[in-house]
């Protein structure tokens, strides 16, 4: 099977070996796509790559292996995509870290780390799509419906994601007229790791109700992307979520979510 014969240029795909990121390979790829993929393993890009291209095989797909968390991984990450003369038509932020735990839980390198990718890289690998762009560039920052709100024992990831949203918002706005179109995407939990899986269960029907897969996720910011769409949030009942609970009192929403949040502690990387 081949991706459509009408090429679009080049996507670069950061966090590509995860399960929304391999979703998103795919997605891509079937919208007839190049790839540029980046993550931090070699051995896992290199299979995702074999992987893809067995499906796609018109496909130029290109891996570069990053930490995104390092300065200088980002540096070579760029310059190998300069040195190979690609520009970027689309630019998919998928990378981030959802370590989950109160501050005190955490070292001051899982700190850094979470920050950074989250926030640092997304705003770096933008900067760096913009100055290599094709005519046209497309961005799609992934960030989350646990963004919206303050979250106690959530607290860094829900901070570096509404950072993220509140970005991608004003970089739309900075990039209006001169081919650059953003968009942010606010999805709810996504059933990819085992341990989300358990997490998605453990909150009942509200949890299932509101859990999307990767790869509806991955079509529906596409879509969102070929609407010029400013910012989406993905799923009935998390749009349903965010305008029910808009109207209670800020106090009323940490004392909720402390409860419910402090019970669990996620650190995955």
């Amino acid at each position: 099977m081949n991706a459509t014969s009408e090429k679009k240029g080049y996507a670069l795909i950061t966090g590509a070996t995860g399960g929304l990121g391999k979703a998103f390979v795919f997605e891509t790829a079937e919208r007839g796509y190049d790839l540029i993929l980046t993550g931090r393993s070699e051995e896992k890009l290199r299979v995702l790559k074999a992987e893809t291209q067995a499906k796609y095989s018109a496909l130029d797909i290109r891996v570069y292996a990053a930490d995104l968390s390092s300065l200088d991984d980002r540096k070579s990450l760029y310059a190998g995509i300069e040195r190979d003369g690609l520009k970027i038509s689309l630019l998919v932020n998928v990378a981030g870290a959802d370590i989950q735990k109160g501050l005190m839980e955490y070292t001051q390198e899982k700190i850094a780390f979470q920050t950074r990718v989250n926030f640092e890289a997304a705003v770096s690998t933008c900067r760096f799509a913009i100055e290599n762009k094709a005519k046209k560039l497309h961005i799609v920052n992934i960030s989350s419906v646990s963004g919206i709100y303050p979250m106690p024992y959530f607290a860094i990831y829900s901070a570096t994601k509404g950072a993220l949203t509140s970005f991608s918002t004003a970089l739309r706005e900075e990039m209006k007229g001169k081919g650059v179109f953003v968009t942010a995407i606010l999805p709810g939990a996504m059933p990819t790791r085992e341990d989300v899986k358990e997490q998605i269960q453990g909150q009942g029907l509200w949890g299932r109700l509101a859990a999307k897969s990767p790869q509806s996720v991955a079509r529906a910011s596409l879509n969102a992307v070929a609407k010029n769409k400013r910012k989406v949030v993905v799923g009935f009942w998390n749009k349903v979520m965010r305008v029910s609970t808009a109207w209670l009192p800020t106090s009323w929403r940490l004392r909720f979510i402390a409860k419910r949040w402090s019970k669990i502690s996620k650190d995955a990387f």
